[in-house]
């Protein structure tokens, strides 16, 4: 017996539809390996529709005073929060995630991020009005850039989504968004939710598009006519395809790419803390996190201590189905991605050691057990490339510059951390690190009020924040004669 799979449509000007040519993919469920859905492989047809209603919806919501943007945002916060079993349900589908987890862990930010940008929609402002030329006085306009291409990684897909549209709609833009090929079905729901908060508030339906597919669907929002700006949260390969694809009409680029956080445990940390928030947030959500703490750099005087804790940490850390209470995370998100990060473990050099895990769970779903890998160099491929799933590898050094070295030695710089007790040592080495964050003897908070972006290949533009609010603007000088 077949089970009939759900079908999920695009939302384009407020309406539930199909790919214009009919195709679809088949979604599948990380944490059984079977389909469960089904979503359309949308085309030029579909882009130019989600386009044309954007353009069209624009110009009314531009044109909305602050206050009554920030009214439809805490509306959809209110929904959210109203829906949030609904959200957990899909993205627990959706990724395979434990249940619990996406209850505490992501609706609650979720929510407080969009009322964080609904406060940021009656902030925007420019410097005051001044005389710098005699008899003309300048101000400063900031304005909405105008239709926003965005498309979502399948890591975080309900989150990242509220990263994009949130600050694009508070600023006054309107949004075509576009989800993973693997997880579109909670971007489908908070579509539903977005529509009808505007269709209760009577904006235009067109002020968000969500249109589902692949890779090619996204290159050809990225290169249609009609987006001011494009915004990537994905793989760096992914960042720099769209890169090259908005410089053909110069658009604006937003790049929050891949990460290899270094983690540097100096000999006088406290190792059973350290340990314990180190392989939490080396393994939360299966370590698919660009921010994930998976690259540890200890003290060798301080080393076969840690790593045996770190050992028995993983060994007692557990992968499971998104139903069981006891699971720190869930499967890896498809196929492809349990394939890459085997294929690191299977290649690891001699001098390597698996202190933990190394090994898929079970024969059902993507999952992988909890691994610790000891005993590498700086140019091995593992330090040097995103594996993006549940593997911490471990390093040692000798001295603060040699920690410095090695923890700018790759071509990532999004986040990172700093573990002692010296606070003069902590200030030191936050100055050095060549990274958009550095927490101190703490690893993967984000607060809606701070900043999240980084340097080098891991791309350019902040989100969250005022810094990620002021991205999805544009300045504009006004001179007036005063004669």
């Amino acid at each position: 017996m077949t089970t009939e799979l759900r079908r999920l449509r695009n939302y384009i000007d407020g309406a539930f539809r199909d790919a214009a040519d009919g195709r679809t993919t088949e979604v599948v469920n990380p944490a059984t390996g079977e389909p469960y859905a089904t979503a359309p492989l949308s085309g030029a047809a579909d882009v130019d529709a989600a386009m044309a209603a954007a353009e069209a919806a624009f110009p009314a919501w531009r044109d909305l005073v602050p206050g009554e943007r920030q009214k439809a945002l805490l509306k959809i916060a209110d929904a959210f929060e109203a829906r949030a079993e609904e959200l957990i349900a899909a993205e627990s589908e959706n990724t395979g995630k434990p249940i619990g987890l996406t209850r505490d862990e992501e609706i609650p930010p979720m929510i407080d991020q969009i009322r964080f940008f609904a406060g940021a929609a009656r902030m925007l402002e420019g410097r005051s009005a001044g005389e710098y030329m005699e008899g003309l006085t300048s101000i400063i306009r900031r304005e909405p850039v105008g239709v926003c291409a965005q498309v979502a990684p399948w890591n975080y897909p309900m989150m990242m989504a509220v990263w994009k549209f949130a600050p694009a709609l508070a600023a006054g833009n309107t949004v075509v968004i576009k989800p993973s090929d693997t997880t579109p079905a909670s971007t489908v729901l908070i579509a539903e939710i977005i529509g009808g908060v505007l269709a209760e508030l009577g904006h235009p339906q067109g002020v968000f598009n969500v249109i589902c597919g692949d890779r090619e669907t996204g290159r050809l929002m990225v290169e249609h006519s009609v987006p001011a700006m494009a915004s990537i949260t994905g793989s760096v390969r992914a960042g720099k395809q769209v890169a090259e694809s908005a410089s053909k009409d110069v658009k604006r680029v937003h790049l929050e790419l891949g990460g290899k956080a270094p983690v540097v445990v100096f000999e006088d940390t406290d190792i059973p803390k350290a340990v314990e928030d180190i392989s939490v947030a080396g393994f939360f959500n299966a370590g698919q996190d660009c921010t994930a703490a998976t690259r540890v750099l200890v003290h060798e005087s301080i080393h076969d201590e840690f790593v045996s804790a770190l050992a028995k940490a993983a060994a007692e850390t557990k992968t499971g189905a998104p139903d069981d209470e006891d699971a720190l995370y869930g499967p890896l998100n498809n196929a492809n991605q349990l394939a890459q990060v085997s294929g690191f473990i299977d290649r690891l050099p001699a001098h390597a050691k698996v202190e933990a895990g190394g090994h898929r769970v079970g024969d059902k779903g993507f999952f992988y057990a909890p691994t610790v890998v000891s005993g590498l160099k700086q140019d091995d491929e593992i330090i040097q490339n995103e594996v993006f799933g549940p593997v911490i590898t471990v390093q040692t050094f000798s001295e603060e510059a040699q920690a410095i070295s090695y923890a700018n030695g790759v071509e990532y710089a999004l986040a990172s951390s700093v573990w002692t007790k010296d606070h003069a040592r902590a200030m030191r080495m936050s100055k050095a690190l060549d990274f958009g964050c550095v927490w101190i003897n703490t690893h993967i908070p984000l607060v809606a009020e701070m900043p999240h972006g980084g340097f080098k290949k891991s791309g350019y533009g902040k989100d969250l924040s005022a810094y990620g609010f002021e991205d999805y603007t544009r300045i504009k000088h006004v001179m007036t004669s005063l004669g």
